[in-house]
């Protein structure tokens, strides 16, 4: 009889100790699956902000390209005066 005790305690000592390792297992599984998901979370928001900041940037690039346009276009009527100029005068009043 002692030994049938002895036998069914430490079956149950054993099933025990598996359980806690099985609890201890999923658990850790669960607690990296969800640092997992909150981290692709984070790409999320990520990207999303940085796909919000494309329209303003396209916006900014367009008012630089017209200011380029404009200067550019002014430095070649310069420079084509400067070289259509004959006398000094011309080119006097091409460089101001």
């Amino acid at each position: 009889m002692k030994k049938g005790l002895l036998v069914i305690g430490a079956l149950v000592l054993l099933a025990v100790i598996l359980g806690g390792m099985y609890a201890s297992a999923r658990n850790e599984m669960v607690r990296k699956s969800e640092t997992i998901n909150a981290a692709w979370s984070q790409v999320d928001v990520v990207l999303q902000r940085r796909a919000d900041l494309i329209p303003n940037l396209v916006e900014t690039v367009k008012g630089f390209a017209a200011h380029e346009e404009t200067v550019f276009g002014d430095i070649a009527k310069a420079r084509a005066a400067l070289l259509n100029a004959r006398t000094p005068g011309d080119r006097i009043a091409a460089t101001g």
